[in-house]
């Protein structure tokens, strides 16, 4: 959890020392991909709350149901990453090089 937090700012940061560069455009859809991905990563927290939840033995070995519901938060994470990652894109090809 603490890696994704850093990982998440790392990549703000990085799009901040960059935005200076981009488009009204550009700058916009960046904004609505950190949305869409803060918003995954909000709905994916809340999944793996409600999987711990389901297996309160601390043995390291998760239940299956335990598993299933933290597969199905990767899996909302990385498709918001997908989803974000095309609205940039889309961005970007619509915006005329400066």
């Amino acid at each position: 959890m603490k890696k994704i937090n850093i990982f998440a700012a790392a990549i703000a940061l990085a799009g901040a020392s960059l935005a200076g560069c981009d488009s009204p455009a550009e700058n916009q859809a960046e904004d609505t991909a950190d949305a869409i991905e803060a918003q995954a990563e909000a709905t994916a927290d809340a999944m793996e709350e409600q999987a711990d939840a389901l297996d309160q033995t601390t043995d390291g070995v998760d239940s299956a149901a335990e598993q299933n519901l933290e597969n199905k938060a990767d899996a909302v994470r990385e498709n918001a990453e997908a989803k974000a990652e095309q609205v940039e894109e889309n961005a970007e090809k619509a915006t005329p090089p400066q």
